[in-house]
């Protein structure tokens, strides 16, 4: 198996969280091989501004797609690692407590009430006033901490250890994050802490909301799946005859098919829809068919 079929295997077989740290690499490599190009050109490499999200309205009516775009998009190796390691390890223990659903709708949701903030918050406060103009976001970070404060909320006591550190409860991590975040917002990366701030806020509300019984990640999910379902492909419809089976076998393959259906509803419940397998997807729409 050749690398680019390794990848490719990787990434479809692979959870949403290893989807969400290709999608970063991805983005990440198209933007520095095209900047290298146009510099050998000495072509102006500012196109990656169609991918950053700026912080002038105007500007924002004519690139609508940045306020999901910028989340994925990152300039510097080091910010996309340090973005990736958070995304990966936080990641999984989010998958811990919840769907993986639900961390590609919390992913999203963090990164738009990221940019949300950032916005405001330059129209808002009078020491943005003359930087509004030409001034753009970028990075993963307001998403991330998004799950990292989800997470710490859920289960704040949960033990991580950190090199230098030793065993810290997740809710120090959080804590420090969002103080740091708080402390910085006026500093020459202003937009990116108050971004953190946005992704924070949105992390919170998830985990509150996700224990009074309500999931604000379901409208964002409900739209990715209308969208992605355009591009699957329709199952042929096979009509076939079998022969009656009499009381007994019939009652028997019925019973087995609802104990199939009640063990898959209750892995979905566990672990979500994508934690099926193909087999067991086929199965439940077969049932819904019925």
């Amino acid at each position: 198996m050749s690398i680019k079929d390794e990848i490719q295997h990787s990434f479809k077989e692979g959870t949403t969280l290893t989807k969400l740290i290709y999608i970063n690499l991805g983005v990440f490599l198209v933007i520095g091989l095209a900047a290298t190009i146009l510099e050998l050109f000495k072509i102006n490499p500012e196109w990656t501004n169609v991918v950053m999200l700026p912080a002038d309205l105007t500007t924002l009516l004519h690139t609508p797609w940045t306020i999901i775009s910028y989340m994925f998009a990152h300039t510097g190796f080091i910010h996309l690692l340090f973005n990736i390691l958070m995304l990966y390890w936080f990641g999984k223990l989010f998958l811990s407590f919840f769907s993986q659903k639900d961390l590609v709708g919390l992913y999203l949701i963090g990164g738009i009430s990221g940019g949300i903030f950032y916005i405001l918050s330059y129209h808002i406060f009078p020491l943005f006033a003359d930087k509004i103009h030409g001034s753009y976001l970028l990075g993963a970070s307001a998403s991330v901490l998004s799950i990292i404060v989800a997470v710490a909320v859920t289960a704040p006591d949960y033990p991580v250890r950190l090199l230098f550190f030793g065993e810290v409860r997740l809710k120090w991590i959080a804590i420090i994050g969002v103080i740091l975040s708080l402390l910085n917002v006026s500093s020459s990366n202003a937009g990116g802490e108050i971004a953190h701030l946005g992704g924070a806020v949105a992390g919170y509300l998830f985990a509150a909301s996700y224990k009074k019984g309500s999931n604000i990640t379901a409208w964002i999910n409900r739209i990715l799946d209308k969208f992605f379902d355009l591009f699957k492909r329709k199952p042929k419809l096979k009509i076939t005859h079998q022969r009656p089976a009499n009381d007994h076998e019939y009652n028997l393959r019925k019973k087995q098919e609802n104990d199939n259906i009640d063990r898959i509803l209750e892995k979905i419940k566990r672990g979500g829809y994508e934690s099926l397998s193909k087999e067991e997807k086929q199965d439940l729409f077969r049932a819904s068919q019925k």
